[in-house]
């Protein structure tokens, strides 16, 4: 089966649900973000410094991780800085050791960056957060950012439960627990769903409410 393109996922859905037909239309298309250049490795070295930070201060933080690795950002790379290097950077003592265990079970093969194609959501998943400082939502952006899987369904994210309620002018938001099976009937673009929950969210902090109302 040829793989979907995010335009024809996006073209899929809305014919599925008039309110997502009208907030496509309000926030416009939206693309794939570009990968990240140092790879799948990367990508998960930067969810690690940027969890519970700001993103000037982590940009700031990453861009010394970066220099102190020195060349191309690999496990062997990153297992072989010092400590005290990785501190100086700005990393806390639970972000060294979690670079610290990605590095290694990626390494002993605990953990397995290639040929993603081969498994699943829910295995890569499943795989991903063996590491510490890694759990589900993390595994999920990854999948959605890194690999752009189109059908990932964050309900434990608030920006999308926010969204959603505004969109589907549900008040308060759906939990978790509600959200899961609201997306079924999206599957299996439910990624592109969630994007435009988070665009539902910027478009109410600009003045432009989501909803049909």
């Amino acid at each position: 089966m040829a793989r979907t393109s995010m335009a024809g996922a996006i073209e899929e859905v809305q014919t599925r649900d008039p309110v997502l037909a009208h907030l496509v239309m309000l926030a416009g298309p939206i693309r794939h973000r570009p990968l990240n250049p140092d790879g799948p490795i990367g990508a998960l070295v930067r969810s690690i410094v940027f969890q519970q930070l700001a993103g000037h201060a982590a940009q700031a933080i990453l861009g010394r991780v970066l220099t102190v690795v020195s060349g191309d950002l690999t496990p062997q790379a990153l297992a072989g800085v010092p400590d005290d290097a990785l501190r100086s950077a700005g990393l806390s003592a639970n972000k060294l050791a979690s670079l610290r265990d990605l590095s290694a079970k990626v390494l002993d093969g605990t953990v397995d960056l290639h040929a993603p194609s081969r498994r699943s959501d829910d295995q890569i998943i499943a795989n991903l957060v063996t590491v510490r400082g890694i759990g589900r939502w993390t595994a999920e952006m990854y999948l959605m950012f890194e690999l752009r899987r189109l059908d990932v369904w964050p309900v434990d994210d608030l920006g999308v439960r926010q969204g959603y309620g505004l969109a589907w002018n549900l008040d308060p938001p759906p939990h978790a627990r509600d959200l899961a099976p609201l997306g079924d009937r999206f599957r299996p673009y439910r990624s592109v769903v969630a994007r435009y929950c988070w665009e539902a969210v910027a478009l109410s902090r600009r003045g432009t409410h989501p909803s049909l109302r």
